[in-house]
């Protein structure tokens, strides 16, 4: 481990994401992490995703394969890649407070209010609060 590498006092995140998948599909999970990423490689933490479109179009669909997976639907991501092992994954990347809120921004612009993904009010609000819990847990930098 880096020796600067920080780890959240709250630990890992508590609790299972919804599962939501069946709702809001493939298709959908793909459309909404090219959205997110498209805000992202214009972001604030631009610097931390791929500047050539089909890298950062292959990360945005590596993410929706991992969500997939979280909400209930196949083992894509695992399949394809692999553990998850996603703090593990992000090591390399110099994750603060800061750009974890910029890329919960992205996510939750491009997620809005849910109903484009098939979700009422009640599933946006707990797919956003895992959302939130687990990208607490991707923070590797201390303040």
């Amino acid at each position: 481990m880096r020796q600067d590498t920080y780890t959240p006092p709250s630990g890992p995140p508590q609790g299972n994401a919804p599962l939501l998948f069946d709702r809001i599909g493939m298709e959908n999970l793909y459309e909404l992490s090219a959205d997110q990423y498209r805000r992202l490689a214009k972001s604030q933490v631009a610097g931390m995703f791929p500047s050539d479109p089909k890298e950062l179009s292959a990360a945005s669909r590596r993410q929706a394969e991992f969500l997939c997976g979280v909400l209930g639907g196949p083992p894509v991501y695992r399949e394809k890649h692999g553990p998850p092992r996603m703090r593990a994954r992000h090591l390399p990347f110099a994750i603060d407070e800061s750009a974890r809120r910029e890329w919960l921004r992205c996510f939750s612009e491009a997620l809005g209010d849910g109903a484009r993904l098939g979700l009422d009010r009640e599933e946006t609000r707990r797919l956003t609060a895992w959302i939130e819990a687990f990208s607490a847990w991707m923070v590797n930098r201390g303040p």
